[in-house]
């Protein structure tokens, strides 16, 4: 079992900047990918950035080199850097893991999501 606790979220200013951080805990799991989708309301959930094991990362066409994603292996952690933020922005952002285990070759985990609002 992998716990996500995601933290970094609030309210922003448009043009302003934002740090999310996602810690994976829990034992018996190698991590494979990491990644961050956002949601915002009526809208479909979407990859903002996603970096594998060999920090290869991609983005979704809307960053348009506005985020960068980074992960400590050491820590478990995944982090995304968010500059020049949009009202558009706005939403919740999930972090995902996906994970290898004894039994399982892939298991996708999410965190409880963390408000971004972007607005003057």
């Amino acid at each position: 079992q992998v716990q996500l606790v995601e933290s970094g979220g609030g309210l922003v200013q448009p043009g302003g900047s934002l740090k999310l951080s996602c810690v994976a805990s829990g034992s018996g799991f190698n991590i494979n990918s990491m990644a961050w989708y956002r949601q915002a309301p009526g809208k479909r959930r979407e990859l903002v950035a996603r970096i594998t094991t060999g920090s290869r990362t991609n983005y979704g066409e809307f960053v348009k080199g506005r985020f960068t994603i980074s992960r400590d292996n050491a820590k478990n952690t995944v982090y995304l850097e968010m500059n020049s933020l949009r009202p558009e922005d706005t939403a919740v952002y999930y972090c995902n893991v996906g994970v290898t285990t004894r039994e399982d070759p892939w298991i996708d985990y999410w965190g409880q999501g963390t408000q971004v609002t972007v607005s003057s």
